[in-house]
């Protein structure tokens, strides 16, 4: 992964950014050396009818190499999401799930079992989970902790 090669995500929507959605790029942006490319457009025109909603999606995900659930969306449009991650397990797109923001409420099953991986809102735990889930790398992380001996 580089500037010229990044990371091609796409984020559960929609067709409305979210809080959510927006911190997902926050995250994404405040991490050093990780380079990523959004492929979803949720600030386009919702399509009309189910279908041409569907199709939307499909060409929004086609190059995607992951894809990132939301599951605040699971309350208001659960169809939807699950659409979404349905048709990226179908295309062989690997899931990254993030955990409700700010709450301890469980997931729903209908999601967890589309989920290829299930993350805490972390920078550097969401950055890693798209490394390893998109380009099979490991970080090599190290967490140093530092006390004094009295």
């Amino acid at each position: 992964m580089s500037q010229n090669n990044p990371i091609r995500v796409f984020v559960t929507h929609s067709w409305e950014i979210s809080d959510d959605y927006l911190r997902v790029f926050e995250y994404l942006e405040s991490a050093r050396t990780f380079f990523y490319s959004n492929l979803s457009l949720p600030d386009q025109a919702r399509p009309s009818g189910k279908e041409a909603e569907r199709e939307q999606l499909r060409r929004e995900m086609a190059q995607a190499e992951v894809v990132i659930g939301l599951p605040n969306l699971y309350k208001n449009a659960s169809e939807l999401i699950v659409f979404e991650l349905t048709f990226a397990k179908a295309a062989d797109k690997p899931v990254v799930l993030l955990r409700s923001f700010g709450t301890a409420v469980a997931l729903p099953q209908a999601l967890t079992s589309l989920a290829d991986e299930i993350v805490d809102w972390d920078e550097r735990a969401l950055v890693d989970a798209l490394r390893r889930q998109a380009r099979h790398e490991d970080s090599n992380r190290w967490d140093t902790i530092e006390f004094k001996l009295d």
